[in-house]
C-alpha cells in the first residue's frame, strides 16, 4: 500500500529541489518535496553561489553587451568542447530570464556584480553573478518562496525523510519513491535532485577513480545516482574529473579539506616566490602560469594528484600571505603543529617532515637555483623568477586535489528525463542540479557559474512544464 497519491514527487531540496516544487506547486500540482537533512538547501549552504547569465536586466544597467551566442561560444573555450551542447543551449537561455526571477523575488546582488572572476578560467565579459552572502543569498530567496507556497499551495515538505528507492512497474515506470523507514509513496512522476557525491569517497573513488580529499555539504552522498543506477539509469562523465587546485587537509584526518586556510594559488593573487613538487620531490607545472585551467588538468596527472610548495625565509617574507589571512609569524608559528605545514632547516630535513622524496627535492632545487643563476630558460617555461631558493628555514605546504563538486552524473536527454544506457526513457524520472553531473554543462572544466545557474533554471523550468506533455 501506499500513501496518498502525489501529482509530483521531489527528491532533494535544494538549489534545484526548491524551485522545482514552488513552482509545480503554483500550478496547481499536489507536491511532496523530500529531503533527507534537517533543514533545507543542501549546497548553497557552502557554496559560493556564482551564478553566470547573459542579456540581463542588471548587465544592461551597467551598459555591458552580451549574449547567449557569446555565453555558448565561452563555454566551448573554456571547456574544450567537451560539455554537452543541448544542455549549454538550453542553460544558457534559461539563465537570463531565471536571474532576473530571482531578482523579482528579492535576491540581493553584491554590488560589484556582474563581474569577471578569476578563480577559474575567466570569460570574456562580465556575466558571473552572487550575492553578499553567497550560496545563502539564494537560499534566502528559495526558502521564502518555499514557505509562501507551503501556505498557499498543495505543497507539502518533509524533512528527514531518506528515500531508499524507487517504486517501478512490471514495464519498467516509476510511479514513487519508498522512504528509510519503509513507507512508498507515489505520484505521477519523480524528480531528483539529490546533488553530488563529494562527500561519498566510495563512489567517488569508484566513478572518478580519485582520491576524495572533500568540502561538499555532507549530505552529498550520490542517493539520487545510486537509486537511479540501481534501476538502470546511464552514468555518464566518467572521465571528466577535474579537481580545484590545491588545499589544506583537515587535521582530524577525515578526509575533509581545511577550506577557511585556503593556500592562495592563483598567479593573479600573489607573485609565486616557490616551486611545486610531486611526491618524488619533481616539480611538474610552471608556478607562474596564468591559466588556472592549465594548472588543475596538470595536477591531474601527478600522483595521488598531492603537491607541495616548496619555498624560503626569502619567499615567506615577500610573497605572503602564501595561505589566505596567515601573515608570516602565523605560518612560522604552525609549521611541524599543523597538518600540512612544514619547516626544516635542511631540505632535507624538510623533506622527511612533509613526506617527499629527499633527494628528488635537493635535485630539483638545485637545478632550479641553478638554471636561474646562469639564466637559463626555465624547464616548464616559468618567467616569473625572482630569487633562488637558499635561506633557510625552508618551508613546505602540503596540498591536495579538492573536490567541491562532481563531474559524473545520470544520464537525461533535453528534457531532462532520466535515460537508461540503451537511450531509452525511463518514465515518469527526471533529475536536475549536480546530479546530472557537472560536466553536463561545464564539461571537463569549471566554467564559472554554470552549475548553480542550471541546477536553478532546470529545476524551475521542470516545475513549470512537467506533466504537459
Amino acid at each position: 500500500m501506499t500513501e496518498k497519491d502525489y501529482d509530483l514527487i521531489v527528491v532533494g531540496a535544494g538549489t534545484a529541489g526548491i524551485p522545482c516544487a514552488v513552482m509545480a506547486s503554483r500550478r496547481g500540482l499536489r507536491v511532496l518535496l523530500l529531503d533527507k537533512a534537517a533543514e533545507v538547501g543542501g549546497s548553497l549552504h557552502i557554496s559560493g553561489g556564482h551564478m553566470s547569465a547573459a542579456g540581463t536586466r542588471r548587465q544592461k544597467e551597467k551598459g555591458i553587451v552580451d549574449s547567449v551566442d557569446s555565453h555558448i561560444a565561452d563555454i566551448d573555450r573554456i571547456s574544450r568542447g567537451s560539455a554537452r551542447k543541448d544542455l549549454v543551449n538550453k542553460a544558457t537561455e534559461l539563465a537570463a530570464p531565471t536571474l532576473d526571477w530571482l531578482e523579482d523575488n528579492g535576491f540581493e546582488f553584491a554590488p560589484e556584480v556582474p563581474r569577471l572572476v578569476y578563480g577559474h578560467e575567466p570569460y570574456s565579459v562580465a556575466r558571473t553573478y552572487y550575492g553578499p552572502e553567497q550560496g545563502k543569498s539564494i537560499l534566502h530567496v528559495l526558502k521564502r518562496l518555499l514557505d509562501d507556497a507551503l501556505e498557499k499551495y498543495s505543497l507539502t515538505l518533509k524533512l528527514n525523510s531518506a528515500v531508499s528507492e524507487l517504486l517501478r512497474n512490471e514495464k519498467g515506470d516509476v510511479y514513487g519513491v519508498v522512504l528509510e523507514d519503509g513507507s512508498a509513496i507515489s505520484s505521477r512522476n519523480t524528480v531528483l535532485t539529490t546533488g553530488g557525491f563529494g562527500a561519498n569517497a566510495q563512489l567517488f573513488e569508484r566513478l572518478e577513480k580519485a582520491v576524495l580529499v572533500s568540502a561538499a555539504w555532507p549530505t552529498s552522498t550520490g542517493d539520487g545516482l545510486l537509486m537511479a543506477e540501481k534501476i538502470g539509469a546511464a552514468i555518464v562523465g566518467r572521465d571528466t574529473y577535474l579537481p580545484t587546485f590545491g588545499g589544506l587537509p583537515s587535521p582530524d584526518g577525515t578526509g575533509r579539506v581545511r577550506w577557511s586556510d585556503r593556500p592562495l594559488l592563483i598567479a593573479s593573487e600573489r607573485p609565486p616566490y616557490e616551486i611545486y613538487v610531486d611526491l618524488k620531490g619533481k616539480r611538474w607545472v610552471a608556478e607562474d602560469e596564468p591559466s588556472i585551467d592549465a594548472k588543475e588538468h596538470a595536477l591531474t596527472t601527478i600522483e595521488k594528484m598531492v603537491f607541495w610548495t616548496i619555498f624560503d625565509e626569502v619567499g615567506l617574507e615577500n610573497s605572503h600571505p602564501m595561505i589566505v589571512d596567515w601573515e608570516s609569524q602565523k605560518l612560522r608559528d604552525q609549521a611541524n603543529v599543523l597538518p600540512g605545514v612544514f619547516s626544516g632547516q635542511t631540505l632535507e630535513e624538510l623533506a622527511e617532515r612533509a613526506g617527499v622524496d629527499a633527494l628528488g627535492l635537493v635535485t630539483t632545487v638545485q637545478k632550479y637555483n641553478s638554471d636561474l643563476l646562469s639564466n637559463t630558460p626555465d624547464e616548464f617555461g616559468r618567467s616569473f623568477r625572482p630569487s633562488i631558493i637558499s635561506k633557510s628555514p625552508f618551508y613546505a605546504i602540503q596540498n591536495h586535489a579538492i573536490t567541491l563538486i562532481t563531474f559524473s552524473g545520470i544520464d537525461v536527454d533535453t528534457q531532462l528525463r532520466v535515460l537508461r544506457e540503451d537511450g531509452s526513457i525511463i518514465q515518469n524520472l527526471f533529475a536536475a542540479g549536480e546530479l546530472l553531473g557537472s560536466a553536463a554543462t561545464m564539461g571537463r572544466s569549471f566554467a564559472g557559474g554554470m552549475l548553480v545557474m542550471p541546477s536553478i533554471s532546470f529545476g524551475k523550468w521542470l516545475g513549470q512544464t512537467i506533466g504537459i506533455n
